[in-house]
């Protein structure tokens, strides 16, 4: 009896650590087909320090490790000097994905994870998801969706124009 009732508790234990530590309450999404196979548009995307060939807001990408492992950290040059300081937490060449944590940032978010995926689409393209969670910081909420929704749509819709057959 005294088994059962110490895995329950440990058990709540974990369930309440694992919700302590959840993702943000804020959740954005975007997608885009791209003209090119998924092998092509991974060898683009799934360069995790390379950003800044295809968001128009990056202008430069430093990293430090490995980046196809976790651990792995690189710091964004935005347009305007600003930093973004992020880490990659997976990263799966197989699956075409990785998932990342932004650390610092002057976007108002903050507990921001983020997964950006290369899957096959209709007629030899390729269907990129990118999407978050995180919760607002010094912005409403809509103010932070937006923004990153914002985000988003700039560099898909870059990613696309780079991509095109």
């Amino acid at each position: 009896m005294n088994t059962l009732r110490n895995t329950i508790i440990t058990t709540a234990l974990l369930l309440g650590s694992a919700a302590a530590s959840a993702a943000g309450a804020l959740s954005v999404q975007r997608e885009a087909t791209v003209d090119a196979a998924p092998a092509t548009a991974w060898k683009l995307v799934g360069n995790f320090n390379g950003l800044d060939v295809w968001h128009p807001a990056v202008t430069a990408s430093s990293m430090k490790g490995t980046g196809t492992k976790a651990g792995a950290t690189r710091v964004l040059t935005l347009g305007n000097g600003a930093l973004i300081k992020e880490k990659l937490t997976a990263y799966s060449a197989t699956q075409r994905s990785y998932t990342y944590a932004i650390t610092e940032s002057p976007l108002p978010v903050k507990n921001y994870s983020s997964t950006i995926k290369v899957s096959p689409a209709e007629g030899g393209k390729s269907l990129i998801t990118w999407q978050s969670t995180f919760d607002a910081s010094g912005a409403s909420d809509d103010e932070a969706v937006k923004t990153m929704q914002g985000v988003y749509d700039a560099g898909l819709g870059r990613l696309g124009a780079t991509l095109k057959k």
